[in-house]
């Protein structure tokens, strides 16, 4: 007989015994509150479904497709007539969709921009100025695809950006003609202007840029560096000291003109609200959220990590990340609709429904956390425990060595079989060494029923919308929600209890183990345990949740306090009133030596080098290091950039206002190179190439279609304005769809800058009208210029971000990366737990405020490794897969410090449980953060050096191992003599639990840091 089949065999009969028999539990059924006993079901797997019928392709369905497949000649009408039915079906579906929508309001916007420029009517109240194609030029960039509440945002913008830009034209002015007419130094004059309202004012406007990161900002900046630009050195009232209004006036002109056309296409076509959005988001979270925790709690159940990788979980999951950033957005411009409308109150509820969202995703982060680390033990060989006889099987319990995978869960109907009467205390065979498989099959057998029972109630509370069917998604609440969940709670609490007693009380549990077999049996103990309180906790955030709604459903129905506009008193406001601040994600910390400096007025640790400080100390009592501390803020990156950005833009000016050079530089249009120079300054010299390079391309695609829509005209203005809307509908569509701002955008501005400049040329608009061919525009010669200019300023915006203080987002993100690992370090060596027992604030830990910045700090490196992909460099492409695997590792450290901060931040006080077991594992502890901290420090100083790891690196395992041991036998042996319940192990299981994921993900960093820095070249090593 085959052996392969007789061994096949036992295995499955093994399998069977390990397979949890799933009992009939207790549920609580959220619509009545009733208590069922019955066997729940999670969700059917993806795989038991599959399409069938209608021409679906099957297994057995050839790969090629059906012999003599190919259309007769006959057949061909009939099927271009179902192609162009098809085309027409799509071309509906988009006309139709929101996107299609938005790029046809984009294009009409465009359209009514257009008439400033082709009206003689309209265009006579500009003026006899140039520039006249602002108007269109803004409803691109402040497009009406947006909700109401960004266009309120929108609106604010252009008037701060309009102001600022009047602020220092002014100004400029009154300086150029004080030097000219009170002291007779006109160069002087002109030097203040050049080197303070040109380099400083566009120096400041590049800060800003930088430093708040918004898109709405980013267009702000370019239009206030036009507009002061265009005032400063191509109007010429500065240069001959003399004030002229003429273009401010004209300026404001069209800005509101633009305005006000986007704007009203925006509200009156199709108009779409922030506050809707909003809640569309909530209903499409809660579904993603349930289908996450369905399939996390039946992968962790399950023992197998399978359905994890299925395209219904991977959908699911990207739909719920998508769903929470666009939360965040939509609350954000949710809020100027609420301001507006007088419905604060509405606003500050709707933010706590937000945070309930974000706390939630945090506990299911928790599940997710727990469930990996059970995939991550059941991989490990047997424990090294040799059971006793059990019921079932005496031969073939070997193969259990090789089976880390546990079996589902039987869902037997409920009129199934009856539970039997007598089970094992740890299911194996005679002289069998346990796997990990076996001792989860144990806990899980024990828990599953509860934990499916709960999973089953939150399933059928989340998959309940908050909300009617749209478009206005009214509140339907259903009260009998919050009593069930909260049944439901209590009952889950019970039945764990029972179960864990259960557990502990078997007696291989009780016996004397070794170490390592100990802290194998509690590792498992802590993925469940901390499995099951997250999903506790996850069920209570429900539960506020639901009162955030029921709140919510009050104020809108009823509106106890009325309509308010408090935010415009600003006299009025008091202290703690953060509810009025945004909040959405505060503002991107832009620089590694900044941030630095911000999470350095966070708590620091008390251990401290005596000879560090001895110095400090030595170095404060000089006259040169309080000088040095004062001049800090001109060490920051975002200091430099701004002082290079104002240096190279009064450098570019320089020719507008030397008599020699003004001519060339008004031929050559250097405004508008100078415009694209401000664009193409970036912080690093990875986003000033990419910019460069949109730039100059949609300046090139834009010149191309100016010159083909202006030959095909020939000037008619119908004809140029049928053109311009076209050219806008396909761009907007690039914008909008696509989400390629920068590059729509240039297309749009180099073609008004060139064909609608030349209309307004051939109709006498302008005062310059001999220029570049009069009343007969020569397009081309038109089109050169910009180009030129263009290419001109992406040059100088290049040289100048590589000459002056360089930044590399190459170089930026190691520095950037070994910086967050130190300070992740010195968060660690804190101690976490020892806080809590010393009767220390949670925030001596890590508190909220530095957490956030940490995790904003990471997102700013995600878009410095984009930035580095787009550097050149003699030592070959950036490794961007490898920086991308040590950000996704740095992040998972990141959420391992986060679910230590909630557990810490979740009780105030000690239980004595919690005290005794904290004691009793003080010295494993210390050892355990002192590793911890020297393996930050490691990986730290290999990428900051670019030197490879040493190969005998510290472990944490041994000293991990140990304290799971302490509480093992804490559990056996002190339990009975403290006053311990079974929530008093949480703490340290969160803490078991988090150490195993540092251990992992810096496992994995150590990986990669081997794979880029593995060899050392014989440079390294010299010594010179």
């Amino acid at each position: 007989m085959d052996p392969n089949a007789n061994g096949g065999a036992n295995e499955s009969r093994v399998r069977s015994t390990l397979r949890p028999y799933l009992r009939q539990a207790s549920v609580i059924i959220p619509k009545t509150g009733q208590r069922v006993r019955r066997t729940v079901t999670l969700g059917i797997s993806p795989g038991l479904k599959r399409p069938n019928g209608n021409g679906a392709a099957s297994e057995n369905s050839p790969l090629l497709g059906l012999p003599n497949s190919r259309p007769k000649p006959s057949e061909a009408p009939r099927l271009l007539l179902k192609g162009v039915g098809r085309l027409y079906n799509n071309v509906i579906d988009f006309a139709s969709s929101r996107t299609g929508k938005g790029v046809l309001k984009c294009s009409i916007a465009y359209l009514i921009g257009s008439l400033a420029t082709f009206v003689p009517a309209i265009a006579a109240m500009l003026g006899q100025q140039d520039g006249k194609h602002m108007v269109a030029t803004i409803t691109v960039y402040f497009h009406p695809a947006r909700s109401q509440g960004s266009m309120f945002e929108a609106v604010v913008l252009a008037i701060v950006a309009f102001a600022y830009a009047v602020f220092v034209g002014i100004t400029s002015m009154g300086i150029s003609i004080f030097f000219r007419r009170v002291v007779d130094l006109v160069v002087v004059g002109h030097i203040i202007v050049l080197v303070v309202f040109c380099g400083g004012g566009l120096g400041f406007v590049g800060w800003i840029k930088q430093r708040l990161g918004h898109p709405l900002v980013n267009i702000s900046c370019s239009l206030t560096s036009l507009a002061i630009i265009t005032i400063v050195t191509k109007e010429g009232a500065v240069q001959a000291a003399r004030f002229s209004d003429d273009k401010i006036v004209q300026v404001l002109k069209m800005i509101v003109m633009g305005v006000i056309a986007t704007t009203a296409v925006s509200f009156l076509i199709c108009p779409v609200s922030a506050r809707i959005d909003l809640r569309e988001n909530l209903i499409s979270f809660t579904d993603s959220l349930s289908e996450v925790l369905a399939s996390t709690t039946g992968c962790f159940l399950g023992g197998s990590e399978e359905e994890l990788r299925t395209l219904r979980y991977r959908t699911a999951m990207d739909k719920y990340k998508s769903q929470l950033a666009s939360m965040e957005k939509n609350l954000v411009e949710a809020k100027y609709e609420h301001y507006i409308a007088g419905t604060e109150r509405e606003f500050w509820l709707e933010a706590k429904l937000v945070d309930c969202m974000q706390r939630l995703a945090q506990d299911i982060g928790g599940l997710r956390s727990a469930a990996t680390s059970q995939f991550l033990i059941l991989a490990q060989p047997g424990l090294g425990i040799s059971t006793g006889s059990c019921s079932g099987n005496d031969t073939g319990a070997s193969s259990l060595e090789n089976s880390t995978i546990l079996e589902a869960i039987d869902e037997t109907p409920e009129t199934g079989e009856s539970e039997p009467a007598t089970k094992p205390a740890l299911k194996g065979s005679t002289n069998s060494i346990l796997t990990p498989g076996d001792v989860f099959a144990e806990f899980i057998e024990h828990l599953g029923p509860s934990i499916k029972s709960l999973a089953y109630t939150l399933r059928t509370v989340l998959d309940d919308l908050s909300f009617g069917p749209g478009p206005d998604y009214r509140f339907k609440v259903d009260i009998q929600y919050r009593s069930s969940l909260e049944a439901a709670v209590r009952l889950y609490s019970q039945s764990r209890q029972v179960a864990l007693s259960k557990i502990y009380d078997t007696n291989d549990v009780n016996k004397d183990w070794s170490v390592d077999v100990e802290a194998d049996f509690e590792e498992i103990a802590a993925s469940c345990g901390v499995f099951s309180y997250a999903l506790q906790d996850f069920a209570k955030e429900v539960i506020n949740y639901l009162d955030v709604l029921d709140e919510l459903k009050l104020e809108i129905e009823e509106r106890p306090e009325g309509r308010t506009w408090g935010w415009l008193k600003v006299w009025r406001r008091k202290r703690g009133s953060k509810m009025l601040k945004d909040p959405g994600p505060v503002d991107a910390i832009n620089t590694i030596d900044r941030e630095a400096d911000v999470l350095g007025n966070s708590p620091k640790p008390s251990h401290r080098s005596s000879i560090t400080a001895s110095a400090s100390n030595d170095q404060k009592a000089t006259h040169r290091y309080r000088l040095w501390k004062t001049l800090a803020i001109f060490r920051r990156d975002d200091t430099k950039f701004a002082i290079k950005v104002g240096a190279g833009a009064a450098l570019y000016a320089l020719p507008s206002f030397l008599s020699a050079t003004r001519p060339f530089y008004q031929r050559f249009r250097g405004e508008w190179g100078l415009l694209s120079y401000m664009l193409v300054c970036s912080m690093t010299i990875g986003a000033s190439n990419t910019t460069s390079y949109a730039r100059f391309l949609g300046t090139c695609i834009g010149a191309v279609c100016a010159i083909i829509a202006w030959t095909l005209s020939g000037g008619n203005p119908f004809a140029l304005a049928a053109f311009g809307w076209f050219m806008s509908f396909w761009t907007a569509y690039i914008i909008v769809a696509q989400g390629k701002g920068p590059m729509g955008r240039f297309i749009m501005l180099t073609y008004n800058l060139s064909a609608l400049y030349a209309y307004s040329l051939s109709v006498k608009d302008l005062d310059d009208d001999d220029d570049e061919g009069g009343i007969s525009p020569i397009i081309t010669e038109i089109t050169f210029h910009r180009t030129v200019a263009v290419l001109s300023g992406c040059v100088w915006g290049l040289i100048i971000t590589r000459l002056i203080w360089p930044i590399s987002a190459r170089q930026k993100l190691k520095d950037g990366l070994s910086v967050l690992w130190l300070r992740m370090g010195l968060i660690w060596k804190r101690r976490p737990m020892e806080c809590r027992l010393q009767g220390k604030t949670s925030n001596a830990y890590m508190d909220l405020e530095e957490e956030l910045y940490l995790h904003k700090y990471l997102a700013q490196l995600e878009k410095l490794r984009d930035s580095a992909a787009s550097e050149f460099s003699l030592r070959g492409p950036f490794p961007e897969a490898s920086y991308k695997r040590l950000l996704a590792s740095t992040g998972s450290m990141l959420d391992a410090l986060h679910s230590m901060n909630i557990m810490i931040l979740k009780e105030t006080w000690l239980s004595p449980g919690e005290a005794a077991m904290l004691k009793l594992t003080t010295t494993e502890r210390a050892q355990l953060s002192l590793r911890i901290t020297h393996l930050f420090q490691v990986i730290a100083s290999s990428i900051k050096l670019e030197y490879p790891l040493n190969d005998a690196l510290p472990s944490i395992d041994h000293t991990r191992d140990r304290l799971l041991a302490k509480v093992f036998s804490f559990r056996k042996e002190e339990k009975s003599a403290v006053i311990t319940s079974d929530e008093d192990f949480a703490l340290l299981y969160s803490y078991a639990l988090v150490t195993g994921q540092l251990a992992k993900a810096m496992k994995d960093i150590a990986c990669e840091l081997e794979n880029l820095f593995g060899v050392l070249d014989e440079d390294n090593l010299k010594l010179q």
